[in-house]
């Protein structure tokens, strides 16, 4: 597994088939194997123990064994033991959690913290369902362990908690915070005298000057498609402004064909129709056409913060890879061109039936103190949803891009959810129609058809939980 596996979600938590959630029968809300037993792991709250954790209550954590590894979470694990010496705590990593902790869910016997992430990730749409997830209201109102005056909540960058809600009750602490962006090699431009277009003519007149220069001006993840769904809803939202990911988001009829969507489709043909694609593109999958992209054969790639990190071993000295937003299809957008999608992701939770409910929640508190986050990115080269982590840390060229291209997007920035609610949608539906698209076997119009067809068969599905994003 790599750090794509880990990060795909928009940030967020995913969903596996909806199969999945009748596994979970028998998951029920409670704060322990038993009542009883709840009860022994549960401490005396205090101004310095706000949460009740149970000094010598024993923690288990498990981690998705991907491209972060397993040392922040040993570092934070540490951070939990410095405050409870006397607590034990278990450690263990996995790339299949489904298959390592769906058995313990249905027994009532999880863990205290699960690291849900990773193609085998358990489904989140059934884990709600079946009220399988600790709530963490009680987390966000607690003090920060280090930045003094503020809650947990005060702490979190903007989004932070709307992506791990569900139906307005917050589940999942969505850790990392990913910028989604079209990426270029700032030497590469600097070398050509190129500059990165800010409106949608600027940018096929830089397309023409690239294709004529011996480069083709994009590549893309042929066999993971829907990476290029990212920077089309991208333009429309700019265009349209944030109610166009609201509508896709609440699957409406028609989300997919509005205005704004179809002029962004419309668009984003043109880079198909006039060739600007890498020849092979189709047939790669994210990491080949990420290399073809550090070896100069492409301008343009599309891609999360988590670009830099996963291309590190074939990365040129000096490429200098710079993350910016997608052009503004012109002055009637209602977003700036610095708007940028920005999200939480990288999904951990506690489980309902966790024995130490209060030792998870306090975990959490750990990660999200400004000690744990900044240990974190020095660590993994990745942001975290605390605000203001990075902060003395320091950063590598991309990830410097990506800080100063959340600062300028404010609070302009955006973000859609409809993946995290319905993982099929994005996984399945959205990114077949991207590959019909982005290959040229299909036109706009066909393909916001089949993203629509798809938006139906879901909202129509009696079998999936569905969710309302306020907007």
């Amino acid at each position: 597994m790599n750090r794509r596996d880990i990060l795909r979600r928009s940030a967020a938590a995913g969903l596996l088939a909806t199969p999945a959630a009748g596994l979970l029968t028998g998951c029920a809300t409670g704060g322990g194997g038993d009542k009883n037993d709840a009860e022994t792991y549960q401490g005396t709250k205090s101004a310095d123990n706000p949460l009740g954790v149970k000094e010598d209550a024993p923690l288990e954590v498990v981690i998705f064994g991907g491209g972060f590894g397993e040392e922040y979470a040993k570092a934070h694990e540490a951070m939990y033991t410095e405050k409870y010496p006397k607590a034990k705590i278990k450690h263990s990593s996995t790339q299949e959690i489904s298959k390592t902790l769906q058995p313990r869910f249905v027994d009532g016997t999880p863990p205290d913290v699960v690291n849900n992430s990773g193609a085998g990730q358990i489904d989140f749409n059934g884990l709600v369902s079946q009220n399988a997830i600790a709530g963490l209201d009680e987390l966000l109102a607690a003090p920060s362990l280090d930045v003094p005056g503020k809650t947990v909540r005060d702490t979190l960058l903007p989004g932070a908690v709307e992506v791990g809600s569900y139906d307005g009750k917050f589940l999942v602490l969505n850790y990392t915070y990913t910028a989604y962006g079209i990426w270029y090699s700032s030497k590469l431009f600097a070398d050509r005298g190129w500059t990165y277009a800010k409106t949608w003519d600027e940018h096929i007149a830089l397309c023409k000057q690239i294709k004529a220069a011996g480069i083709a001006p994009w590549t893309y993840a042929g066999l993971h498609p829907r990476y290029m769904s990212w920077p089309l809803i991208a333009t429309a939202i700019k265009l349209g402004g944030p109610s166009v990911a609201t509508a896709i988001d609440n699957l409406e009829p028609n989300a997919w064909k509005s205005d704004s969507m179809r002029t962004a489709a419309d668009a984003w043909h043109q880079i198909v129709k006039d060739k600007y694609i890498l020849d092979g593109s189709s047939g790669l999958d994210h990491k080949q056409s990420q290399t073809a992209w550090c070896q100069g054969k492409a301008a343009f790639i599309s891609c999360g913060s988590w670009l830099e990190s996963e291309q590190k071993d074939v990365t040129p000295a000096g490429f200098n890879m710079t993350i910016a937003p997608t052009p503004s299809l012109g002055s009637g957008d209602k977003l700036p061109f610095e708007a940028i999608r920005g999200t939480a992701g990288e999904p951990f939770m506690v489980p309902a039936k966790a024995r130490n409910l209060a030792g998870g929640l306090e975990y959490f508190r750990t990660m999200l103190s400004k000690k744990g986050a900044q240990d974190f990115t020095r660590k993994v080269a990745s942001l975290t949803v605390v605000a203001g982590a990075s902060e003395g840390v320091e950063l590598p060229y991309g990830l410097n891009t990506v800080v100063k291209a959340l600062d300028a997007s404010g609070a302009n920035g955006f973000n859609w959810v409809y993946n995290n609610y319905y993982r099929k949608l994005e996984r399945n539906l959205v990114d077949a129609a991207c590959g019909e698209f982005f290959s040229g076997r299909i036109g706009p119009a066909e393909f916001l058809d089949q993203c629509q067809k798809g938006t139906d068969s879901i909202a129509q599905d009696s079998s999936i939980k569905k969710y309302k994003r306020a907007a």
